[in-house]
């Protein structure tokens, strides 16, 4: 049972402190759970980031449950879950008939235009972490290239672009195990 308190607490956490959706918590889910708690290594929680990507729903959710299930199965993935969802809720039912009274006002405006770097900030920092450790080679140094420009130059749906890249990255991996690990 304590275990499950320490799933709670820790999600609770995380979704009461941080803004911005799931690359924003991407430095306190790694404080919080890889470092204060090691229920995870950063590899593991990199991998549940890409999964996250491909399954429906909100990133952070994803990987929240994701840990729980891979810590305590379906109830560990439900607490976790919960833990990560709970303050959002809470939190949008307090403000909820009160932000349309105040949003005019312009020190909530600044406010909110001030929360927005800060999320801008913390997004820029968890995509170079996701780069770093994701691009470790020519195969996904050249993935990474073609996505960023197929996602920024064209109308390409991102679920097919991610779909692709996971298969590029199969085909790459068969390559270099048949060429002994050496690169083109």
């Amino acid at each position: 049972m304590k275990q499950y308190i320490e799933f709670f607490m820790a999600w609770f956490r995380i979704g009461l402190f941080t803004f911005g959706g799931g690359y924003a918590m991407l430095p306190m889910i790694e404080k919080e759970i890889i470092d204060k708690h090691h229920w995870t290594t950063e590899d593991d929680v990199m991998n549940y980031y890409a999964i996250a990507q491909c399954t429906p729903g909100v990133i952070a959710v994803n990987v929240a449950t994701f840990v729980g299930y891979f810590q305590k199965g379906i109830l560990g993935a439900i607490v976790c879950t919960i833990g990560l969802v709970t303050p959002s809720i809470l939190i949008i039912s307090m403000i909820a008939g009160v932000l349309t009274s105040f949003s005019e006002l312009a020190i909530v405006q600044h406010a909110l235009s001030g929360i927005r770097i800060a999320v801008c900030i913390l997004m820029s920092t968890s995509i170079v972490k996701l780069f770093k450790k994701g691009v470790v080679d020519m195969y996904s140094g050249m993935i990474f290239v073609s996505v960023l420009l197929m996602a920024m130059l064209t109308q390409v749906s991102t679920v097919l672009l991610v779909v692709v890249s996971g298969m590029l990255g199969v085909i790459f991996s068969l390559v270099k195990v048949k060429t002994g690990g050496k690169q083109a």
